[in-house]
């Protein structure tokens, strides 16, 4: 594996082998799992392409568990048993670090399939973010402005039209040195066999026009907070709009395929009595998906930089949640009735936490960061303390910290 590049989640999966008796590791297909998990194995069994593997899980598991560990069960949704057994084998040997288990897709509810608390640890895993792919320095960390430091960084010499084909591209480590037509290629197919295979398999009864329909929607929905029955509509097309019931199997179907990755309603203590809205603001697990399923290019969302902006945030949303995981930080997002709203918003578990807007125009960062200001003198501070931080992300540029101690940081810059 000369050509494996870090990934963030390294650390992460070291640590809870070193915890654990086994760990999953979770993700969309194609994001890398499977290179990362196979680095720490001794024996890899790839249960979605051995058909000797899958039969002896249910004639004669135990040659399996007689093996050398740590031992990865690639796949291991494809024979849902496993997952019993090596919970068993973890009781019965009371040893860390002995399986490992990576996983494009969540079974379905099983009573027979029992908890692996304590036993089985989990971790999730997304494409590459663009510190891990190479085009983001990372010069300005996200623990180390949790933890109070400051952001000092240069300009790496991105440019807009650069991170618009990185949206494109996408954080699938096969494409890193494809081109952008190669990758679109790509997607493409990838998308395809999503409709037409994996997510039928994973519930709903298929029905390819709605589904295409269904990416699209969600594709134009990127980074707002659209209700499940404008979705619906859009998918219906001239039909009218499809049962609800239809939606959320769809919906649940992409959520077990960990293809969507919206962000959840903030819901602080406010000084004022404005509503606060609940609906989830939607994205892909990676913006790439979104362009796909329009089947835009950058030159198109060059053209549309309101568009643009919405596939941007998408970028950039993707790299927080990567960079924030290891601290434990799981990234919401704010709006009120009145049409407020923050981006991104960290909490960690010690109870810091931090906002974030994100500006694809640079120009835009004196506004953005009046508006955080703003919001952070709202929130009821004395029920969830000061903001550890308040960033305006932006595309390009250097990185420092305001006079008003907002710090200001090019996507290019940011890393773990």
């Amino acid at each position: 594996m000369s050509d494996y590049r870090d990934r963030v989640a390294d650390g992460e999966l070291a640590a809870r082998m070193s915890a654990m008796g086994a760990v999953l590791l979770e993700g969309p297909k194609a994001c890398g799992k499977t290179a990362s998990a196979s680095r720490l194995a001794k024996t890899v069994v790839r249960l979605d392409e051995d058909a000797n593997a899958r039969a002896a899980v249910r004639v004669n598991a135990q040659a399996l568990f007689d093996q050398p560990t740590p031992i990865l069960f690639d796949e291991w949704q494809v024979e849902p048993d496993l997952w019993n057994r090596v919970r068993r084998q973890v009781d019965d040997r009371g040893e860390r670090g002995l399986y490992l288990l990576t996983g494009s897709a969540t079974p379905r509810d099983d009573a027979a399939r029992h908890s692996g608390a304590g036993r089985i640890g989990t971790l999730r895993m997304r494409p590459m973010s663009l510190h891990e792919s190479g085009h983001s320095n990372g010069d300005v960390s996200i623990a180390a402005l949790f933890a109070g430091e400051p952001s000092l960084a240069r300009d790496n010499g991105l440019t807009v039209p650069d991170l618009m084909e990185r949206v494109v591209v996408g954080g699938w480590p096969g494409l890193l040195d494809s081109s952008e037509a190669d990758a679109r290629t790509w997607l493409a197919d990838y998308l395809r066999q999503i409709a037409e295979v994996d997510l039928p398999a994973a519930g709903p009864r298929r029905n390819p026009r709605n589904i295409a329909r269904l990416f699209a929607s969600l594709g134009r929905s990127v980074g707002q907070a659209v209700k499940l029955t404008e979705i619906a509509k859009d998918v219906g097309g001239d039909r009218g709009a499809v049962a609800s019931e239809t939606l959320t199997g769809y919906l649940d179907a992409l959520d077990r395929l960990m293809l969507i990755d919206n962000s959840e309603a903030w819901q602080p203590h406010m000084r004022s009595t404005t509503r606060l809205r609940n609906a989830p603001v939607r994205y892909f697990v990676d913006p790439s998906i979104g362009t796909a399923a329009l089947g835009v290019g950058s030159g198109d969302l060059l053209a549309d930089l309101n568009a643009a902006g919405f596939h941007f945030e998408a970028l950039v949303v993707r790299d927080l949640r990567i960079y924030a995981q290891p601290l434990g930080g799981v990234v919401d997002s704010w709006r009120d009735a009145n049409g407020r709203e923050v981006d991104a918003v960290i909490s960690l578990p010690d109870g810091r936490w931090g906002a974030f807007e994100i500006k694809l125009d640079a120009d835009a960062a004196d506004k953005a960061a009046t508006s955080l200001l703003r919001f952070a003198q709202s929130v009821d501070t004395t029920r969830h303390g000061d903001p550890t931080v308040l960033g305006v992300i932006t595309s390009t540029g250097y990185a420092g910290v305001r006079s008003d101690g907002v710090h200001v940081i090019p996507i290019t810059a940011l890393g773990p």
